[in-house]
């Protein structure tokens, strides 16, 4: 059987939510990790972007499609199987947690490379860019105040879209986030990082190389049922 074939990097932020979705809604993929410095030939020939996560469907048809945007790819993981309601019911909800990704994916992340890689931004020092990406934190930690999750008490798309990238905040200068007063959002990341979905995505698969055979994701997963 010919599965859908994921490039994938175990630290990338964007590549974790992609495989948080393909591992919640049961689907099977050829896993294949690269190394950033020598990035597959293949991947870059699929994808011109030349970053992961990259989701290749019906490899050996000719009706390929790609899918290079790892939001897009968790929708449609997501649409095949959604048995905890992720997406949502109600449309108002929906556009509720789209806004807030979208928030994430933009503003928040520039902030957050650049408190990061706060030596390649030499224009303010680290405190200022930390200070911006806190915007973010205390209206999350706000919206986490009273309810469980990001867009009410039932984990969506936008618990698991941002949290790699808290996780990522939090980690630059893990003495100063644990002493902040994010309680509530200490609490919800605590509970990801916790998660068997988290848990096995992180899962350490060696790095593939062309001609390479077939490691796949969430067999892992399924074994140890």
């Amino acid at each position: 059987m010919t599965y859908p074939i994921l490039y994938s990097f175990r630290r990338c932020p964007y590549a974790m939510r992609a495989r948080m979705a393909l591992i919640y809604s049961q689907q099977i993929v050829e896993i294949r990790e690269i190394t950033l410095k020598n990035k597959p030939r293949s991947m870059l020939e699929f994808s011109e972007k030349g970053t992961v996560p990259v989701l290749v469907l019906k490899p050996n048809l000719t009706a390929l499609k790609v899918i290079d945007e790892s939001l897009d790819i968790m929708k449609w993981a997501i649409k095949g199987h959604d048995s905890g309601h992720w997406l949502f019911d109600a449309t108002e909800k929906q556009h509720e947690a789209i806004r807030l990704i979208a928030c994430c994916d933009n503003e928040f992340k520039a902030h957050l490379d650049h408190y990061k890689y706060a030596d390649r931004y030499p224009e303010h020092d680290v405190a200022y860019y930390r200070q911006q990406g806190e915007v973010f934190l205390h209206k999350l930690n706000q919206r986490l105040t009273g309810q469980a999750y990001l867009c009410g008490d039932q984990l969506s798309l936008a618990d698991i879209a941002i949290f790699p990238f808290i996780r990522q905040f939090a980690h630059v200068d893990k003495a100063w986030f644990e002493q902040t007063n994010y309680t509530q959002l200490k609490k919800w990341l605590d509970s990801h990082l916790e998660s068997a979905l988290f848990l096995n995505a992180m899962f350490k698969y060696p790095a593939w190389v062309e001609g390479d055979r077939a490691t796949l994701l969430n067999k892992i997963v399924f074994e140890k049922r």
